[in-house]
């Protein structure tokens, strides 16, 4: 014990830090970086359902900033992956309303809205790709005059957040309360 401490320590000041440096990947590369957790003392078991629902409604600070949600889907994802998850024991879900439905746009759209692109596109690609869902309110979209077709590839509309929320909890999914 007292060796492997030591290594640690060694690796520790090498690094600059006792946790190291942070990475993105290996899921998603557009964000959500994550550091390693040496000798964790509470458990992560492998063989467990890892199914969460992050509810997005405050934008980013910027309109060219990523949003602060989407990089925590991310680094869910990435975590877990890292820590040897297997992949299909890992699920994420946005359920998105008020402000930050904008951040859902096509280029084109978000430009119009902000004049510049959006820089979530890539993120919310990879966490789709990845597995995960991004699900928009119909009642936000509807409130703010976003239609199916303004929407980036692979962003599902449902009827209201409430239902959204509603169907993926009973699906197992848990909130993740910040």
């Amino acid at each position: 014990m007292r060796t492997s401490s030591i290594t640690f320590l060694l690796i520790a000041a090498i690094t600059g830090s006792a946790y190291g440096q942070s990475s993105t990947g290996p899921i998603v590369n557009a964000g959500g970086p994550t550091f390693p957790v040496a000798n964790p003392t509470f458990e992560t078991p492998m063989d467990r359902q890892y199914k969460a629902i992050f509810e997005l409604r405050a934008p980013a600070g910027n309109p060219d900033q990523q949003n602060r949600s989407l990089n925590t889907m991310a680094r869910y994802l990435n975590m877990h992956a890292r820590a040897g998850v297997p992949r299909e024991n890992v699920r994420v879900a946005g359920v998105v309303h008020g402000a930050a439905s904008l951040e859902l746009l096509t280029d084109e759209h978000y430009r119009t809205r902000h004049g510049v692109d959006n820089p979530n596109k890539e993120l919310i690609a990879e966490i789709i790709a990845g597995g995960g869902q991004i699900i928009l309110c119909g009642q936000t979209a509807g409130s703010r005059d976003i239609s199916a077709h303004q929407l980036l590839p692979g962003v599902q509309l449902a009827l209201s957040a409430m239902t959204a929320m509603t169907v993926l909890q009973q699906d197992g999914y848990q909130a993740i309360l910040w």
